[in-house]
């Protein structure tokens, strides 16, 4: 039997010991060849994208000679204004890609030694860089559709004769939500979050492009997308497949992983942050052949390219 991607040695090719081992200057090194890869490593400007700069000797500062702006290695990136040396943030990445269903903020503030605040945003800001990637993205050839609730857990009373149907809606919290995943077999994915499957269907269609063979289950939302599309549908009360004509096993893999990350790792997911965890485990998803050090660097990129963060940049307790 051949052994798994993942348990091979080829999955592993960066650990943490190596990342945390890094001197000052190399981590700021290994920090500017992923910020400026396209540049061969060296500083450009992030305001007017001149290349003719020059840095300080008495701090790591640089000097537009076009624009005469001042800037960092980090500036107009979503570390801007960071605190964290460089080689914590880059060990920061390292643990967080690290964790196939994820990593709680918790466990991330033991391992860098910092206020769950500061790790809590940390990690939503390396989500925020990854779910960008999807922003305007479209799918096309074969695509699964699915929707799973989360979320507004009605907690019984203690006594029998005190409980009521939490299935009615009077009984409800109004916090349940599901995530709808759209995701192309042997391709990428694409999750959004809803009140209801229904408010799903513009999206799709909006996504979705024409051509494309959509595959669901047997759930009525999912009747409107006919008039659009090839759909072919399985009926998951009789089956989990129709061979060889119909499955949603790769969504189904999808809501697996987001699973396991709310019941296992993160234990409670907020409504409010559900689109970025959506959009994390739809990015390990994607990415999930790809050895560990494959996925350190897209990460750090990813980071490194994003702009700062509206959200997040001075957040606490939900304000800016």
């Amino acid at each position: 039997m051949a052994q798994h991607f993942l348990l091979s040695a080829k999955a592993r090719s960066l650990s943490l010991a190596q990342v945390m081992r890094l001197t000052d200057n190399e981590a700021y090194q290994a920090f500017k060849e992923i910020r400026w890869a396209e540049n061969g490593g060296e500083p450009f400007c992030p305001r007017c994208g001149c290349v003719a700069v020059y840095e300080y000797r008495a701090r790591k500062i640089f000097k537009c000679k076009g624009c005469e702006s001042q800037f960092s290695i980090t500036t107009g990136t979503i570390f801007a204004s960071r605190k964290l040396p460089i080689r914590d943030l880059l060990a920061a990445i390292a643990i967080f890609v690290n964790g196939a269903k994820g990593v709680s903020a918790l466990q991330l503030s033991r391992d860098l030694n910092v206020q769950y605040k500061t790790a809590f945003v940390l990690a939503h800001k390396l989500r925020e860089a990854m779910g960008a990637e999807m922003k305007d993205r479209t799918l096309s050839g074969h695509v699964e559709v699915d929707g799973a609730y989360f979320g507004g857990y009605v907690k019984p009373e203690n006594r029998k004769e005190d409980r009521k149907d939490r299935r009615l809606a009077i009984h409800q919290t109004g916090k349940r939500r599901v995530v709808v995943i759209m995701r192309e077999r042997e391709g990428r994915s694409l999750p959004f979050v809803f009140r209801s499957e229904d408010e799903s269907v513009p999206t799709i269609r909006e996504r979705v492009l024409s051509g494309s063979t959509v595959y669901a289950d047997e759930a009525t939302t999912w009747d409107a997308l006919h008039a659009k599309y090839e759909t072919r549908r399985v009926n998951h009360s009789l089956e989990f497949q129709d061979e060889g004509k119909a499955d949603t096993n790769q969504a189904e893999s999808y809501f697996s992983r987001l699973r396991r990350a709310e019941i296992g790792t993160h234990h409670h997911i907020s409504g409010r942050y559900l689109n970025a965890y959506a959009n994390e485990m739809a990015w390990r998803e994607d990415n999930r052949r790809q050895p560990n050090g494959r996925l350190y660097l897209l990460a750090a990129s990813a980071a490194l390219t994003h702009p700062v963060s509206r959200e997040w940049k001075g957040y606490w307790q939900r304000s800016a």
